[in-house]
């Protein structure tokens, strides 16, 4: 019997165990896409326990503890911040054979070196030291980037924030870069209910009085312009689907100014809307280089009653079952017989679109850059094992895995930087079985580890562009830390 997270966890071949110690594992970590506070960073807050920086926010958590029948008192409620660390640790061990076992172990051992098991009998201790170390100032937020290797972080922004903090930070002297990301999605739904307040947040921080839809388009290039000034170089949607319907200039000047006037639109105008806004975008994106992003599949607000009471992104969400491939196709070839597609990420929340994506974003590569398009990491619901080794057979399947630009945390917790380590053993472990099978050759294996490393790191350093970023940690430098 295997001990539980040994050194050699998901590593079942000789061949995996060398791929990962000596190829993947001391790879630094960029992650270009999260929802990591930027304000957080650019003061190097210092959480006051386990519970701020571990429980808040983490809708993954709070759905566990509801499955297990916990009061919502002590999820999202009232309960002090001890109470609500003792339920998540009752919780922990009814989580077996989901992410959340193995991803809170690791997150105890990789940042507070606690291999205890967490449970309603260890909760204090484990409350105890975890608290005790959160104190120190190695221990702040900047000092975990610091202490994971991590040397790209990308956050997600929407167009009318005023990036103030990731101004701050560029001020400072970190070892981790921290990016913006240009996230559109609120000016593109002109059927929200606070659609015009939003317009007038927008155009505050451009400059610019939206009246018209050429107000829009020039206050949303205006602060593109301004993202790219802060070192953005990728945008991102979270959508259900992509929108390709035909539209003119002008049949999409007038369902803005009834959206200004407060009319309200057809499920055709608002789809002819949101398709005119992603092409206009999308070809913003194209005209600077940068990558964009689209997360598609995810079913939001589910359950009503919830929603009203506690809001969005508090873990009501599940898949969807979309159709994805006739509005994607015509959408990248829309951009594509213009000369104007980007270099393009697709995130599959379905695992059974993962055929259909990886496909389609073979259909568009070009041969203008490797990996061009990328049939993007496990996401969400997604990222855990089996969902992980879907995507990855899939996108090898069909496409070139040695061209992949690997994981990402999509995440709101500092402490979560651990399924980037997660990510490298599965992908070892694949690859060293084919090796073990003799699907793959043995001789080969410099050339596998060189791959493990450039899919760990080395390709989302150049597919991104990130080599001006501050060298990585040195090893000497994490151990002392």
């Amino acid at each position: 019997m295997k001990p539980f997270l040994s050194d050699d966890f998901l590593l079942q071949t000789e061949t995996a165990r060398r791929l990962y110690h000596e190829h993947a594992a001391a790879q630094p970590i960029i992650d270009y896409h999260c929802h990591l506070p930027p304000d957080q960073i650019a003061q190097n807050r210092q959480f006051e326990n386990i519970t701020q920086i571990w429980l808040y926010g983490d809708h993954y958590k709070w759905r566990a503890m509801r499955a297990n029948g916990m009061n919502e008192r002590f999820i999202t409620g009232a309960a002090s911040d001890w109470e609500k660390f003792e339920k998540w640790a009752e919780t922990v061990p009814y989580t077996v054979r989901n992410p959340l076992y193995h991803w809170t172990h690791l997150e105890l051992r990789r940042y507070f070196g606690i291999t205890e098991l967490l449970n309603k009998d260890s909760a204090r201790r484990i409350y105890d030291q975890c608290n005790a170390l959160l104190q120190t100032p190695e221990y702040a937020v900047q000092g975990l980037l610091r202490k994971m290797n991590v040397r790209v972080v990308c956050t997600t922004d929407d167009p009318a924030d005023s990036l103030e903090y990731h101004q701050q930070i560029a001020g400072q002297d970190l070892s981790t870069l921290v990016l913006p990301t240009f996230r559109a999605d609120k000016a593109m739904t002109p059927e929200a209910a606070d659609y015009r307040a939003y317009l007038d947040r927008l155009g505050a921080a451009a400059g610019v009085g939206i009246q018209t839809y050429t107000d829009l388009q020039a206050a949303l290039r205006q602060r593109h312009d301004f993202f790219a000034a802060q070192g953005c170089r990728l945008s991102d949607h979270g959508l259900e689907q992509l929108y390709a319907a035909d539209y003119t200039d002008e049949e999409i000047a007038a369902i803005f100014a009834q959206a200004q006037a407060g009319a309200i639109l057809s499920d055709q105008d608002i789809i002819q809307f949101k398709s005119a806004m992603l092409i206009f975008l999308a070809e913003l994106d194209w005209a600077k280089g940068w990558t964009q992003q689209f997360h598609l599949g995810a079913l939001r607000n589910n359950n009503s009653r919830a929603l009203r009471q506690l809001g969005p992104d508090t873990g009501w969400d599940s898949i969807g079952d979309f159709s994805q491939g006739r509005a994607l196709s015509r959408f990248l070839d829309r951009l594509d017989n213009q000369d104007k597609l980007a270099k393009t990420i697709l995130y599959n929340l379905n695992p059974a679109d993962n055929d259909l994506i990886a496909t389609m974003a073979g259909n568009f590569n070009d041969g203008s850059v490797a990996g061009k398009m990328q049939f993007g990491s496990g996401w969400w619901f997604l990222d855990q094992k089996d969902g992980m080794e879907k995507q990855l057979n899939a996108l090898s399947n069909m496409g070139l895995l040695s061209q992949f630009v690997g994981m990402l945390t999509d995440s709101r917790s500092f402490l979560s930087f651990p399924r980037h380590e997660y990510f490298r053993r599965i992908l070892c472990n694949l690859l060293g079985r084919d090796v073990e099978e003799g699907e793959l050759p043995a001789e080969e294996l410099p050339w596998l580890g060189q791959l493990v490393e450039n899919i760990s790191y080395g390709n989302a350093n150049t597919y991104f562009g990130f080599e001006k970023a501050p060298a990585p940690v040195s090893s000497e430098e994490l151990v002392n830390n």
